[in-house]
C-alpha cells in the first residue's frame, strides 16, 4: 500500500472505454474497472452510493455487476491548500450523517444476510445490520476493529506474544470505556488513507471505501497514517463545520490502530511492530 495509489489486493485493472448516452449523443467515457468477489464488489458499490447520498464527492459509478465495478476516470491534479480546506468541510459534512445508526452498521443496500460481513482489501470487516443492539464505541472498536486481526498478525510473526498482550490490554481499556467520547456514530469512508483521496479540479474525491458507521475521528486519523497533503488545512476546514472533541489529536494513534493491525494481518513485517508501539502509547 505504501507508495501506491491503490491497495494491490484490490486487483485493479487498466482503464477501459465505454459508450454512454449524454443528451442523446453517444460519448466516450474513460472508466476504471475493478474485479473482485461478489462480496467485495457489493460492499464497495453500497459504500460509494451511501457516501454520495450523504453529500460526499465520490468516484462516479458507471457500471456494477456481480464481479466487477467500473467508475468514471478522475482527471487528477495537485492538491492545493484551498482544495484541502474544502475537502475538510466535505468530510465534516459527511460525518454529520449516521447518528441514527449503531457503531459498525453496514451501509444501506449491502445485504449482510447474503454476504456475512464486509471487506477491507482482502481482509474481512465485521459489520452489523440496522436495528442491532447498540454498543459503546470502545466495545465495538476492540471487538470488531482490532481483535479480529490479532490472531493472523501473531501467526505471520509480525506481532509476538508480548505484543499480543499489549494489544489485549488495550482492548480491555477500550471495552471499559476509557477512550469513549460523546460522539455519536458517523458515516465513515472507513479506509481513508491518503491514497484513497484523488485530487481533481473539483476537489478531493473519495475512492475505495470500506464504509460503515463509526467514530468520525477514525477517518481523520487514517488520513495521517501515510501522510495527507495540507493536513492543517484539512482539519481547519473540518472544524469550520463541525468542531472536534477535546483531545482528538491525542487520540490519532488510537484511531490508526485499525488500519495498522489490518496491515499487520495482511502484510506482516514492520506493520506489527508499529501496531504494538502505537497501542503501547495508550496503556
Amino acid at each position: 500500500m505504501v507508495g501506491r495509489r491503490r491497495r494491490p489486493c484490490h486487483r485493479h485493472h487498466p482503464h477501459r472505454d465505454r459508450h454512454v448516452p449524454a443528451e442523446g449523443v453517444p460519448q466516450v467515457v474513460s472508466v476504471y474497472v475493478k474485479r473482485g468477489t461478489s462480496r467485495q464488489i457489493a460492499f464497495e458499490a453500497a459504500g460509494l452510493q451511501d457516501l454520495r447520498a450523504c453529500g460526499a464527492r465520490v468516484a462516479e459509478l458507471a457500471q456494477v455487476d456481480d464481479t466487477s465495478l467500473a467508475t468514471v476516470t478522475i482527471q487528477e491534479t495537485s492538491p492545493t491548500q484551498q482544495a484541502a480546506y474544502e475537502f475538510g468541510t466535505m468530510l465534516a459534512g459527511l460525518h454529520e450523517n449516521g447518528s441514527d445508526r449503531v457503531f459498525g452498521q453496514a451501509p444501506p443496500g449491502f445485504d449482510l444476510a447474503e454476504h456475512g460481513e464486509g471487506t477491507m482489501g482482502q481482509e474481512r470487516l465485521p459489520l452489523v445490520s440496522a436495528g442491532a443492539q447498540p454498543r459503546p464505541w470502545g466495545v465495538f472498536y476492540a471487538e470488531d476493529r482490532i481483535l479480529p486481526y490479532l490472531g493472523s498478525a501473531v501467526s505471520n510473526g509480525s506481532i509476538d506474544t508480548d505484543g499480543a498482550q499489549v494489544i489485549e490490554a488495550l482492548a480491555e481499556l477500550l471495552r471499559d470505556g476509557a477512550f469513549d467520547t460523546d460522539d455519536r456514530p458517523s458515516v465513515l469512508h472507513g479506509d481513508l488513507w491518503s491514497g484513497n483521496v484523488l485530487w481533481s479540479a473539483d476537489g478531493g474525491v473519495l475512492i475505495d471505501p470500506a464504509s460503515h458507521a463509526g467514530h468520525r475521528e477514525s477517518d481523520l486519523a487514517q488520513l495521517t497514517v501515510f501522510g495527507a497533503p495540507h493536513w492543517d488545512d484539512i482539519t481547519a476546514g473540518y472544524e469550520s463545520v463541525k468542531e472536534l472533541s477535546e483531545g482528538w489529536n491525542e487520540r490519532i494513534g488510537l484511531h490508526q490502530l485499525h488500519i495498522l493491525i489490518v496491515h499487520a494481518s495482511l502484510f506482516g513485517g514492520s506493520y506489527g511492530r508499529q501496531t504494538v508501539r502505537t497501542a503501547q502509547n495508550y496503556l
